[in-house]
């Protein structure tokens, strides 16, 4: 069996080497391979040289590379690295530091022994390391949250996790629209959709970084995330 984690980066030289260090050296359970399928969202600082210098370095490993001609947001880099993916499994993987690699091995289980498809890392169940951030940004993330769930009928904790692992099968069934943040509430309610996908949660740890520090999604992409809950639900398909 085979992980495919898929890494959007968008000017992360200042993080790129070390998470992509941390990714390679984790060893998965059950004896599954990993695939490195990163996705540059048309960087303008050294990213791309850097990335380069990590193949390199580890001819062994399986990495991919892939660039955007021009930006086009976080959800579209997912998006091209969902449909390059060679895996049995895919999950997301930031670059910023924000989450633990370590962590895949959480993850795995519920997908391994056949009680879920899809699996959300939750940063608000508790029982993991969690920096403590902006009380206004929590507040945001889990009101989102709420009316995900209000609009899917589902009892979610963290909606807009980054950590979100899929049986490969289920999640190139999905068409994604989004380009930016918005893929978060669009993936949800896309599988929501789908009766037939089994989806579930467990704790993560959670280093946010501030915006000082390169983090880029802000107040607008909060109201943006409101369009997209309620626009998906009330799409048909």
């Amino acid at each position: 069996m085979k992980l495919s984690i898929v890494i959007p980066v968008y000017n992360e030289e200042k993080t790129v080497t070390q998470i992509l260090d941390y990714v390679l050296k984790v060893k998965l359970i059950a004896d599954i391979e990993k695939e490195l399928v990163i996705v540059d969202d048309c960087s303008k600082d050294r990213t791309p040289e850097m990335v380069r210098a990590c193949m390199e370095s580890h001819p062994e490993a399986e990495i991919r590379y892939l660039r955007q001609e021009v930006n086009q947001g976080k959800g579209a880099a997912v998006n091209r690295g969902f449909h390059d993916a060679t895996g049995d499994f895919i999950i997301i993987q930031d670059a910023d530091l924000e989450y633990d690699p370590e962590e895949y091995n959480l993850l795995l289980p519920p997908l391994l022994n056949n009680r879920a498809d899809v699996v959300y890392g939750s940063r608000y169940l508790g029982g993991r390391p969690h920096q403590v951030m902006f009380f206004w940004h929590s507040i945001g993330n889990r009101w989102l949250t709420r009316l995900s769930n209000l609009f899917n009928n589902l009892n979610l904790t963290d909606m807009e996790t980054c950590y979100k692992l899929f049986r490969a099968d289920i999640i190139k069934r999905i068409d994604l629209k989004e380009k930016r943040f918005g893929f978060e509430p669009e993936i949800t309610a896309k599988l929501a959709k789908m009766k037939d996908v089994r989806i579930c949660e467990v704790p993560i740890s959670y280093y946010g970084r501030r915006f000082s520090e390169g983090k880029k999604i802000g107040w607008r992409d909060g109201f943006h995330a409101i369009h997209c809950i309620i626009k998906y639900k009330l799409l048909k398909r």
